[in-house]
């Protein structure tokens, strides 16, 4: 590999590393007579849907920007060493890549190198290099540069298997305050064309089977979590609007890194906020898979999700009236609701109680967190409200003080 190459991969490698909106799933390309699989499973930095984890290239196609964000490490004002692959530079580095068995797709990012408009071009000539020269087949994640021109965007979406727009600042004000040459009207017109495009592909697939598939694996976002001053419910609040509105297949929520410490409109932070970020994706996760809405795990007058422990505990912890739950007799969304149940054993449990009560040993087979999930449940061993503890005695016994301090949190 030529020297120079690998300067650049050592510089746009590194400098993609603040990107977190990552992950692949959900795509199903044939390998037919192509290279790659975009469903093998592998050793990777990534994870699917389905737990199983892949390996993936991630990059920045340059780290050159005409845009000078108060957050961001690759504004222009920053003197840092520049760099900018060629398509077939990067093609070629990923499909070596690949056939060293280092990876098994691409993440792709870039800079705004010249215009929106250039620098989409350039992301799509190297997906189609990957797809039509090199006939491979493997996943390829790709951002839709904002403000770029619509069939641009829409020839993207043909050639990658997910596509994303970065928010970046949960509030338009915010924005316009810490990057004042961006606003919301261009990140939202590619999201809103991406959703509409994969709509429209979904039903043209339903009349005709090799019709081309739009984004499979959906699209993404990312939102800086600690650069501006909006609260985590305003934060929950816009991810629910985008599941909802978008359809986004995941919102991914980024500690802010001060790494430009002399702008005097960011916040002074010793550290990224990474409990806070921790609490937002376990909030998150309550809304995609538990049936929460936003507003009933934050509202105005909470508007801050709590460190010390995690927002279904919060929750239940807040509303005594609604527990304990029989576990013989409540719906499968009451169970949902219960801190240390999850879904898979929310399902067994609904599944198996025709079979007789639901008692401490079948929970524990189910892999349910009876420490906690004790205080909050009827079942065979707990009848009637023999648990009279209130929830300031609850919380006593299951939060430590310790619990969040520079530690990894576990979901739930």
């Amino acid at each position: 590999m030529k020297e120079k190459v690998l300067l650049k991969l050592d510089i746009l490698a590194d400098a993609a590393k603040y990107d977190v909106s990552c992950s692949s799933s959900g795509s199903s390309r044939g390998s037919g007579k192509g290279v790659g699989n975009a469903r093998s499973c592998g050793v990777c930095h990534s994870f699917t849907e389905d737990g199983r984890c892949i390996s993936l290239l991630k990059i920045l196609y340059t780290n050159n920007c005409i845009y000078d964000c108060a957050y961001c490490v690759n504004r222009r004002s920053n003197d840092l060493p520049r760099a900018a692959f060629t398509p077939e530079e990067l093609a070629g580095l990923t499909m070596n890549f690949y056939r060293r068995n280092y990876i098994e797709g691409l993440f792709l990012s870039s800079g705004v190198m010249r215009s929106p408009d250039y620098t989409m071009e350039q992301l799509n000539e190297v997906a189609r290099k990957l797809r039509n020269e090199y006939r491979f087949n493997g996943y390829i994640h790709m951002k839709a540069i904002p403000g770029a021109d619509p069939l641009l965007v829409r020839e993207a979406g043909l050639l990658a298997d997910r596509l994303s727009v970065n928010i970046e600042i949960p509030s338009e004000q915010q924005l316009l305050r810490l990057a004042p040459e961006k606003n919301y009207d261009t990140v939202f017109s590619p999201m809103n064309l991406i959703s509409h495009s994969m709509l429209e592909s979904r039903e043209e697939r339903k009349k005709y089977r090799k019709a081309p598939r739009f984004a499979p694996a959906g699209q993404s976002t990312q939102l800086i979590v600690g650069a501006s001053p909006e609260t985590d419910y305003t934060i929950l609040k816009l991810a629910s609007g985008l599941y909802g509105k978008q359809k986004l297949k995941r919102v991914y929520y980024s500690g802010f890194v001060p790494v430009n410490s002399y702008d005097s409109r960011l916040p002074a932070l010793q550290q990224p906020p990474l409990v806070r970020e921790n609490r937002l994706y376990q909030a998150d996760w309550l809304m995609r898979f538990y049936h929460f809405r936003y507003d009933e795990i934050l509202d105005e007058k909470h508007p801050v999700l709590e460190q010390g422990m995690d927002p279904k505990l919060a929750y239940a912890l807040r509303n005594p009236h609604l527990y304990p739950v029989d576990l013989d007799r409540a719906s499968y969304e009451e169970i949902l609701r219960v801190p240390g149940i999850g879904v898979r054993s929310a399902r067994i449990i609904v599944a198996n109680r025709r079979f007789g009560r639901i008692g401490f040993g079948h929970l524990k087979k189910m892999g349910v967190a009876l420490n906690r999930a004790k205080y909050f449940i009827l079942c065979r061993e707990l009848p009637a409200r023999s648990n009279t503890l209130n929830s300031s005695q609850i919380r006593q016994r299951l939060v430590k003080s310790s619990n969040g301090a520079g530690k990894q949190l576990s979901l739930f």
